[in-house]
Parts: structure tokens; sequence; C-alpha cells
């Protein structure tokens, strides 16, 4: 009991921390060891005609390079984290290295001026530039290099951090070339694309290759939907245009994945339909508004769904709901399970988050819910989301260690305190805080691999509110006789609750 409570103390402490896990390369099988195998030979990347030429000469002279100066670095927190850097800085770090980021030129005591070094293209002959927000967060003061080497300097017009995407605006006596945008929806994996840009500072470069995937989640955004491409592209690269066969913007390149920040073959852009929205916005309005709901959601899965009486696993499950939050005024409850949003279905977390952040601060939808069983709807008016808030969040799970004590309920392997008066102040529990203390798991048993964790509140059953050990015991017991395969626990965990729904089956 006193590790539980020293863990829940240090968590306390700790806060939110953004993780990332590290990427993990592995390498293709030696051909000595391979089985042969008789194969037709695939040919490699073709250019229409024969070459890409027409392409680049319609294309090159609208891609720029974004030369930032950025204001001197805070001094690091005792984590090595410069102070007012944001996880979305730390999360491109890890794609880019210090692409898009300051690196200090002098030593940190004589507050050095840095630079950075990203890509652009013009998309309107009076300088109208799109390039990622990562680029040009915290500069001072920003350059643009034409492709005939002519430097301008640009004004910041808007930029959208959720979207990575930035407008710049720059003069010129002389007409400027530009590029168009192309239809990304109409892009399929092994399509040919070229990237265009300027990697490392050496000039503008183009690199050829295919679509690898398509909507990929790298966890940056509730907009997350990239394209994966394995056209070579590396620092400096960021901002520039991925272009199609016939010379169209289909993407804006943005980050790699890669073992030692070069480019092997992995890298994500920017769907140009996403962006081309998101661009005219910003060049309208400089910034960009995004609905609201304040509400914490989960996927259903097949486990959850059975455990609420779904036919089928799908939509948003609502794990709690912000105090005073649009949500709350429109009366939807921890539990719910929204199934579509303003018409649209919603499959899982993601296809909530991203309706609500389309829908202007002020309107007013409607949600259709499952609720204890039941069909509804509520009318809910979308709030607005500042830049601190989330549309929408999805806690963390993580895995459970193992205790021996408490009050046992064997089909899943949990052992159970009541919150007494002695337990509640060592844990600084509110006075209102209610539920089942979890003083143990076993590591053999489904409660463990679906995640509870000693030092977890259940606070509801199969979305059955519960006060004692016993209450929980009770629910679970009387879950188990009606068949189901799996109960529903609403989860308390360092402030934030969770709904974990664990399986009889091993039981």
């Amino acid at each position: 009991m006193s590790d539980i409570i020293r863990r829940h103390r240090v968590a306390a402490s700790l806060g939110a921390a953004l993780i990332i896990s590290p990427f993990v390369i592995s390498f293709a099988q030696s051909a000595s060891n391979a089985v042969p195998t008789t194969q037709t030979p695939v040919a490699g990347i073709t250019a229409p005609n024969g070459s890409f030429a027409p392409i680049v000469a319609a294309d090159k002279p609208a891609v720029v390079t974004v030369t930032t100066v950025m204001k001197a670095q805070p001094e690091s927190t005792d984590d090595g984290m410069p102070l007012g850097n944001s996880p979305f800085d730390e999360y491109f770090r890890q794609f880019f290295g210090d692409q898009g980021m300051p690196a200090p030129q002098t030593p940190p005591q004589q507050a050095p001026r840095a630079e950075a070094l990203g890509s652009g293209f013009i998309v309107a002959a009076d300088g109208t530039i799109v390039t990622n927000n990562h680029v040009v967060d915290g500069a001072s003061s920003i350059k643009v290099t034409l492709d005939d080497g002519t430097e301008l300097p640009a004004k910041l017009v808007g930029r959208d951090a959720k979207n990575d995407l930035a407008v710049l605006k720059i003069k010129s006596d002389k007409p400027l070339p530009t590029v168009k945008w192309g239809d990304s929806d109409r892009l399929m994996t092994g399509d040919q694309v070229l990237a265009i840009g300027n990697p490392f500072g050496i000039g503008t470069t183009v690199t050829a290759g295919i679509v690898s995937a398509r909507g990929r989640d790298l966890h940056s955004g509730p907009f997350d939907d990239f394209i994966q491409i394995d056209a070579p592209i590396n620092h400096g690269n960021s901002g520039g245009p991925l272009v199609d066969v016939s010379g169209n913007v289909v993407g804006i390149n943005t980050a790699i994945y890669s073992p030692n920040g070069g480019s092997v073959g992995v890298g994500f852009a920017i769907p140009s339909d996403q962006a081309q929205k998101v661009v005219a916005k910003l060049m309208k309005d400089g910034s960009i508004q995004y609905g609201y709901l304040g509400v914490e959601i989960q996927p259903v899965t097949p486990d959850v769904a059975s455990a609420i009486g779904l036919d089928h696993p799908g939509g948003a499950l609502v794990s709690q709901v912000n105090e005073g939050s649009p949500a709350a005024k429109a009366g939807v409850e921890t539990g719910d399970v929204i199934v579509s949003f303003a018409g649209q279905d919603v499959k899982d977390p993601k296809d909530l988050s991203r309706a609500v952040a389309d829908v202007a601060p002020g309107v007013r939808e409607t949600l259709d819910i499952w609720r204890k069983g039941k069909a509804m709807n509520v009318s809910v008016d979308v709030g607005r989301n500042g830049d601190d808030v989330k549309t929408a969040s999805v806690p963390d799970e993580s895995g459970a260690p193992s205790a021996e004590q408490g009050s046992r309920v064997p089909a899943i392997g949990l052992g159970l305190m009541d919150i007494t008066p002695d337990v509640r102040q060592e844990m600084n529990l509110a006075a209102n805080q209610h539920g089942a203390l979890v003083a143990s798991v076993n590591p053999d048993k489904p409660a463990s691999a679906s995640g509870i964790q000693p030092g977890d509140i259940i606070v509801a059953v199969n979305q059955a509110p519960v006060k004692t050990a016993r209450q929980v015991t009770q629910a679970i017991a009387q879950a188990g006789k009606s068949g189901r395969k799996s109960v529903l626990l609403l989860v308390e965990r360092d402030g934030s609750q969770i709904y974990v729904a664990v399986p009889f089956a091993n039981g």
C-alpha cells in the first residue's frame, strides 16, 4: 500500500509529459539466406516520355528557400528541455534533428543569433508562399531566397500549429512564378511523385519516388493524415512541394522517419486537399478558429462494445466530460458513445476530433449517442478551441505490475480496498472521491493484460457508479452471470478517467 501511495505522489508531482516511443529499425534478410523464387522483374521509377525535366522546368522556379532568424534560446530546465519549447517542437526534432529549430552559433552566455532553414513554394503571383509552421515558429525575421538567387524579406501572414502550416508574403518588382494545387484525394499507393526543396542548404534539389502509403498517423495532432513517400527528403526539405506527374502540388513535405537523421526512404507529406483549405483560411484571416467539445474520448474496442451492449465496435467512448465545457452544458455524460457528429458518422476518436475541429465556434450541431442501451441525440453549441485546449483527447494507457492483497475478484484478478479516511488522506483524494482502490493485480489474469494498475481507483462498473470494493465485486460478478464476454471499468488515474474493458475469457 505504501508503494502505491508513493507512486501516486510521484505521478502527481511530475504532471503530464509527452512520450514518443523510439523508432524500431529492422533490416531485410540477406539474399543468400532467402529461398529462391521466380519473380517477374519490376520496373523502376519511369518518367512520362522518359524524363521528369518538363515538370521540373515548370515547377522549380516557384520553389523557394526560407531562412529564419530565431530568438536566442532560453536556459534549459533540469531535464534538458529549453524553457518555453512545446512538445510539438520536440516531436519534430525526432524527425528533423534541429531542422526548423534554432542551433546556437556561439556560446549560450553570449545571447547568440540563430538561424533555421526550410523550403516553401509560391501559390499566388502576388508573392503568397506556403511552408511548414515549424520552419518559421519562433522567428524574429524571415527571408526568402528565390530560385534565381534573389533574396527578399518575408512577412508572416498566418500560421496554424495544429496542421503545421504557415503562409508568408513577399514583394517583388517582377512577376513571380507559381505552382498549382493538385488533388491529393486522387493519389493512390504506387503513384509517382517528385519532392522539391533545399536539403542541407545546398540548393534546390529534386528527388523522385512513389506514394508508399496513405493516411499515416504520426500522433502529432488531431489532423494527422500524412502521405508516406519514398522520394528522399532531408533536413531543409520541410515546407517544399510534393508534386505529381502533372506538376501539381499534392502535398507539403514535412517529416522523415529516420534512425540517423538522414533519409532512409520513409518521408511524410501533408495532403494538398487538407493544406489548401487551411492556407485559404490563413490568407483570409491569418489564423484558424477550431471547434471544441470538451471531452476525453477513447476507441470502442470489441471488448468495450460487448460490455456496453453494442452489436459492433465503433464510435468514440466518452471517458470524461470537462466541467463547464460545451459537452457538459449539452448533457453529454461519461459512458456515452458518440456515433455521429453533425451528420457525419464517427468510426473512431480521430473522426470525432477532426469533425469537431472543422466546425466554427458558436455553431449548434447534433450529437448522436448511445447511452446505456439506447440511441439518442443532443444538441451542442460548439465552443472555441484555443492553442492550449484539446478538441478531444485520448488518455494514455500503460501496463500494470502485480501485488497480492485486499478483497479479491477472482474472475479478472484484482485485489480491491475501500477508500478509508487514512487512504484518502495519504493519497490526497478529494472528500467526494468514491470507488474502490486497486491494491493488487494478478499478472496472470485479464485485468493485468488490460492495463489495470495498483493505485487505480474504480469508480464505475458497466457504467454504473460504485462506492466500495464490495460493490465493485458484486457488479463484476453480475456482469459475468449475464453472459457478457467482458466487463467495462471506469478507472481514475492521476486525475484523469479512462474506460478499460476487461474480458472474462481467461478469468
